[in-house]
């Protein structure tokens, strides 16, 4: 058994080892490809354009930003609360088994199906157009599916010794639920959040398909400024952005897409940071 055991360590270890390869290789190449737009300012504050080094992100990573930050915002504000209702509210029958299946599945679902319910609901049902708005509410639906199994398995997590006392000391199941459950488990949701915001940032399908753009020579207005504005502005997308260079013939556009889609692998990075900042804050205040 012992031998067993160091066997299966090993190649645990091995397989590992052959993955964070495979994952630092693409970085390397991504970095030394695109390396002199990566260190050129002017690459992350100009506009794209037609001359390659001239080309920059600036609109792209902007977008992205605002983009990736509604759909975390909308991912949130709808996904926790639905696993909540369907873990701790909504029974254990047949309906709520059936419920849990479909959204499991949903997270398997291609994203270019979102885009095309987005097209149809927020784009013409909604009238919100091709619009910032249109694209977080996009992503925000394909993180939902994630979100929504994520709340549960951390709410099922949590020992049953924790619900029994709070009920013994006559909480309802609103306090429980708020009081006690939701702190134990935003750590785990914060992992399903980590997850979800991995595979948005990278969908270019079904933003293609609600009308992204491929270039764009101007800025939303800031938030502050003009907070509707900026839901109703048209937008593009880095992964977009890298899809558009890396289809014309020139060298000089594909070193240009080697640079943003390193930027956009920092970018992702930045994004899970504060995720799993906030989750260690968070594991460290409430620990049982």
């Amino acid at each position: 058994m012992k031998n067993k055991d160091k066997f299966f360590e090993f190649l645990g270890i091995l397989c590992v080892f052959f993955v964070l390869t495979f994952l630092f290789s693409i970085v390397i190449k991504l970095f030394l490809d695109g390396v002199h737009r990566i260190l050129d300012i002017k690459f992350y504050t100009s506009y794209p354009s037609r001359f390659p080094e001239e080309a920059g992100i600036l609109s792209a990573w902007v977008d992205t930003i605002y983009i990736m930050v509604g759909a975390i915002f909308w991912s949130i504000f709808l996904g926790v609360p639905a696993g909540i209702y369907l873990e701790e509210f909504g029974g254990k029958g047949k309906l709520a088994r059936i419920i849990e299946a479909n959204i499991t599945n949903l997270s398997a679902v291609p994203s270019i199906v979102y885009g095309l319910l987005a097209l149809g609901i927020f784009v013409h049902r909604f009238k919100f157009g091709e619009s910032i708005l249109t694209a977080s509410l996009t992503l925000g639906i394909l993180m939902l599916p994630v979100i929504v199994v994520t709340t549960r398995e951390s709410l099922r997590r949590i020992p049953k010794t924790i619900r029994e006392g709070v009920y013994a000391l006559g909480a309802t199941n609103y306090e429980l639920v708020f009081h006690h459950l939701l702190p134990y488990s935003i750590g785990g949701i914060l992992t399903g959040v980590i997850i979800a915001t991995s595979r948005a940032i990278g969908e270019t399908a079904p933003l293609l398909t609600i009308g992204a753009l491929t270039f764009i020579a101007f800025l939303p207005p800031l938030p502050w400024e003009d907070f509707i504005g900026l839901l109703k502005s048209p937008f593009t997308f880095l992964p977009i952005q890298i899809f558009n260079w890396v289809s014309r013939p020139q060298e000089a556009f594909h070193k240009n897409a080697a640079a943003a889609g390193f930027i956009l692998l920092i970018l992702c990075l930045l994004l899970n940071s504060v995720s799993y900042y906030l989750r260690y804050k968070i594991r460290k205040k409430y620990q049982w």
